[in-house]
């Protein structure tokens, strides 16, 4: 992209996939992340000029060159999400948010807030305990006089994996009428989201946005095309294979059934979880046909790995996802550098932010709101 570049800090960066999606027309000032892990991996794809590690209680506003365009923060979901505990913004891992904060109040202290800023959750955050948490942080930007809005964006739109997350937009100065939208409009504005706007005091609603996103061209890759060669991945025994089948519930065995006689050979996505069935703790494998990919997650309980089977007329076989194919869902490219252990490698990939999706979001929110009309001719 030609042009004046734009600036960025980049919060909670994991392995860099929201610098990688915003592109070559940003500029990282800064990047933190407290898990040494990912932090090389950051430092190995993007060098470590700008790179602090550690708690993002301890940086200071003193640490942060500049003034940036952006400020993105992919702030832990751990205790908002589904899968979580449903702790909110007191819980251990998302209260780390106050701690990127606090960073925001200090430099606006000094005249260099940030002209915009991204946070990204799981979708959960717009409900997170009856809408509270929402409003808390709306009310945070809200005193900092920010305008802000929140839409969301599933990375299915761009890549084979279901991952629906939230991203709240938040801008200094009115942005231009072509980046904003009357009112909420599918899919990027759900029933969720029109509630925990209404939800909101009457005085942040009067600091409302609601962005206007294009929907993206269709997809026209699936799961299957992502995948490894066969003869360069590890299988699962037989036994193992049928186990997982046993898993299977009955509606879910005569899915795939169903799907290998009408199609023939086919590839499925799944996980395995604990159902209560007849009062009963069951563990199921749960199975997606529908060339998705479920939501990748980090591999840290029994039903974090997801599962591929292959099935057709020949019989089954079933693998783990590999490293690779996950970072491919997350939009990333193969030159993109891996660390060698594949549960760093899973780590890094299911606690990422989906590439595409970011840079849809500033081609489309954050480049028209931040450049002027002569830096976006510029820029094309």
């Amino acid at each position: 992209m030609a042009g004046p570049e734009l600036s960025y800090y980049e919060f909670f960066a994991g392995g860099g996939m929201a610098g990688m999606g915003l592109g070559p027309g940003w500029r990282a000032l800064f990047a933190n992340d407290f898990d040494p892990r990912k932090a090389a991996v950051y430092r190995d794809n993007f060098g470590d000029d700008h790179l602090q590690v550690g708690d993002v209680w301890d940086v200071k506003a003193a640490d942060l060159p500049g003034r940036a365009d952006l400020a993105w923060a992919s702030s832990p979901c751990q205790d908002l999400s589904l899968a979580g505990r449903r702790a909110g913004l007191a819980g251990a891992r998302s209260s780390a948010f106050w701690g990127f904060w606090r960073l925001i109040e200090a430099l606006e202290a000094e005249g260099r807030a940030p002209r915009a800023i991204v946070l990204e959750n799981v979708s959960g955050l717009l409900n997170s305990r009856d809408g509270a948490d929402f409003t808390a942080m709306c009310e945070a930007f809200g005193r900092q006089g920010y305008l802000f809005g929140a839409v969301e964006l599933d990375a299915a739109l761009f890549a084979p994996q279901s991952r629906p997350r939230m991203f709240l937009v938040a801008v200094k100065d009115r942005p231009p009428a072509a980046c904003l939208a009357d009112g909420p409009a599918a899919p990027f504005h759900t029933l969720r989201g029109a509630r925990a706007f209404a939800r909101l005091p009457e005085a942040l609603r009067r600091d409302w946005l609601w962005w206007r996103l294009p929907s993206p061209p269709r997809r026209n890759t699936d799961l299957s095309a992502l995948l490894e060669p066969a003869a360069s991945v590890r299988w699962r025994s037989a036994d193992q294979t049928a186990a997982l089948l046993a898993q299977l519930s009955p509606a879910h065995r005569v899915r795939l059934d169903r799907a290998v006689a009408e199609r023939g050979e086919v590839v499925g996505a799944l996980y395995r979880r604990i159902r209560v069935e007849d009062g009963v703790r069951v563990q199921r494998a749960e199975l997606r046909l529908d060339g998705l990919a479920g939501c990748l997650r980090t591999p840290g309980g029994g039903s974090s790995k997801q599962f591929l089977l292959f099935a057709g007329p020949s019989g089954y076989r079933s693998r783990t996802l590999s490293p690779r194919e996950a970072a491919r869902l997350m939009g990333l490219p193969d030159d993109y550098r891996l660390p060698r252990a594949a549960t760093t490698a899973l780590h890094v990939t299911g606690d990422g932010v989906a590439a595409p999706v970011v840079r849809w979001l500033a081609a489309h929110v954050l480049e028209p709101a931040l450049r002027t009309p002569e830096q976006t001719l510029a820029a094309e």
